[in-house]
């Protein structure tokens, strides 16, 4: 580990490097902003994003030049952008062809970073470098080894993706458009991906999945820290204790993999004999799809479609609910099934990948990975199950809210995450235990 050369007599000085960060946006975005934000009621520290995010940033009351800088790549991203768009062959498909387009536009946003900051941190000014975005583990970060270079400790991550499709999925995997992640793994070959992971201090991975991917001889320097988190204060509101007939929710894109129409096939005799209620939040390609088929088995007042709610309008429709009804197979963090238990909703979720690795026994149910046809006779026989004994549900939903608001806040995370610095630096000599469920703040057990 690097020796601590950090002043006693000022706070810790962090450059996060955070391409994709938001406020007004999602998924990664959200989260990009959100860890960053966290750390710096922690530290002090400056962050770098690009140019896209300043007006938000703005927005947001931060002061440009002494909060953040945003740096302007759009001569190498626009065209890429441009590109990434044909590949996809559709708004929201081509998930792996929009990584590879990242993976070919980022180093120049790296290559200005360094430009503006490499004097700073060649001068010491700077006691950590940490990347929290791109989470994909495709894309390299060449200021890993000018870091190493100038004595500065590089962390990255949280690393998060690549999440193999599930056996008999491969209808859906087309309908995606996911054409090139048959090819995925070769990402493992390029260089620069294997010289960030050479470099670099410490490397969070944000999934057990993503952690299995790293190279055996840079697991000593891997920590565990799951991707995502929740804002106690965005999420305030609370489910329903006593709703009848059972409400279940779904929240998401309408895309093949997060199976909402699988979740209508499952769910179809119950809404039939009015004994469930599904609230669909959000749009998507498969919204004709869905409609049709809650049309043609007249099922029109036992489904509601909202399409795409404003983060308020979500909250209070979901809290009509006691149930998050989420079959996905191919989820790389899970946000919204953190969301939902932090409103004290029930998740039914597949177990498979991000989800599944957030609920407990205690605090939701977990369906068998299978089939299509399994995971909808799965589902239907476990709301079958909740709708003739709702009881379960109030504690579990308590014990979702307690669990989210415990162990999967954001400023928990950066508690997380300052261990790792600590670690990096020499200020303490055990490695931070995995996450497990509980803390990993403490000490190294394994």
């Amino acid at each position: 580990m690097t020796p601590d050369r950090r002043p006693t007599q000022r706070p810790l000085r962090v450059l996060i490097i955070a391409e994709a960060a938001n406020p007004e946006w999602v998924s990664v975005p959200l989260v990009g902003w959100s860890l960053a934000r966290a750390i710096g009621r922690r530290v002090d520290i400056h962050i770098v994003t690009q140019i896209r995010n300043r007006d938000a940033f703005l927005r947001a009351g931060l002061v440009e030049g002494r909060d953040f800088t945003a740096v302007d790549s759009e001569a190498i991203a626009r065209p890429l952008w441009s590109l990434g768009k044909l590949l996809r062959m559709g708004e929201g498909k081509g998930w792996t062809a929009l990584q590879l387009i990242n993976a070919l536009s980022y180093p120049y946003f790296e290559r200005l970073i360094w430009k503006r900051f490499g004097p700073l941190l060649r001068l010491g000014f700077y006691d950590v470098v940490h990347r929290v975005t791109p989470l994909s583990p495709t894309i390299s970060s060449p200021l890993a080894r000018k870091c190493a270079r100038a004595g500065i400790p590089f962390v990255v991550g949280p690393l998060n993706g690549g999440v193999p499709w599930p056996k008999g999925f491969d209808a859906e995997r087309r309908r995606e458009r996911e054409w090139l992640s048959y090819l995925r793994a070769a990402y493992k070959l390029l260089p620069g991906r294997r010289a960030m992971l050479r470099h670099a201090s410490a490397i969070i991975v944000g999934s057990r999945h993503t952690r299995s991917e790293i190279p055996a001889r840079f697991q000593a320097k891997t920590i565990y820290i799951p991707e995502n988190a929740i804002d106690p204060a965005r999420f305030n509101a609370r489910a329903t204790t006593t709703a009848t007939p059972l409400r279940a929710c779904f929240i998401g894109r309408l895309v093949p993999y997060k199976g909402p129409d699988m979740l209508l096939q499952s769910a179809l005799p119950l809404l039939q004999a009015g004994k469930l209620h599904l609230d669909l939040i959000g749009d998507g390609p498969l919204m004709p799809e869905l409609k049709f088929f809650v049309q043609s088995h007249e099922s029109e007042d036992a489904v509601t479609f909202h399409g795409w709610l404003d983060h308020q309008q979500v909250q209070d429709v979901a809290t009509r609910s006691r149930l998050l009804a989420f079959p996905s197979v191919r989820e790389f963090g899970g946000g919204v099934v953190l969301e939902a238990m932090a409103l004290g909703l029930v998740p039914l979720i597949v177990d498979y990948a991000g989800p599944a690795e957030l609920v407990t026994r205690e605090t939701g149910f977990k369906i068998p990975i299978g089939s299509r046809d399994e995971i909808v006779q799965r589902f239907r026989a476990k709301l079958t199950e909740l709708a003739d004994a709702p009881a379960p549900l109030t504690v579990m939903g308590e014990n979702a809210r307690a669990r989210a608001e415990e162990y999967f806040t954001w400023d928990r995370k950066a508690g997380q995450v300052l261990a790792v610095y600590d670690w990096v630096l020499g200020k303490r000599d055990d490695k931070p235990a995995p996450f497990d469920g509980h803390d990993n703040t403490g000490h190294h057990t394994g």
